[in-house]
């Protein structure tokens, strides 16, 4: 290969690692109500966002006390999709658990 051709293939691939970005992130946020069950949001946190017991209470108690906590960030596909899981489960239980997406700063 030429020299010329060695320069070449290597601004190509400079410029192709300088236009990656990282997709933005989005945080799900868990809001409280007056009806859905302390025991609810932690089953949630735990099974939807695989938070281990100490960490699901503490994120529910933000809830139960700040009235919305952080469940997670997520990329927005991921997010979306953890939302319509919590809406679903929510749903089928009967609480009107609101979860939301938020653009993470």
């Amino acid at each position: 290969m030429a020299k010329e051709d060695s320069v070449v293939q290597e601004k190509i691939a400079t410029t192709d690692r300088e236009s990656l970005q990282e997709p933005p992130l989005y945080k799900v946020l868990l809001h409280n109500d007056d009806y859905t069950t302390m025991d609810f949001v932690i089953m949630i946190l735990q099974t939807v966002f695989q938070k281990n017991t100490e960490e699901a209470t503490r994120i529910m108690l933000n809830v139960h006390h700040q009235g919305v906590g952080v469940a997670g960030i997520f990329t927005r596909e991921v997010g979306e999709t953890k939302v319509a899981i919590v809406h679903r489960m929510a749903k089928k239980y009967q609480f009107p658990l609101k979860c939301s997406l938020e653009k993470d700063c």
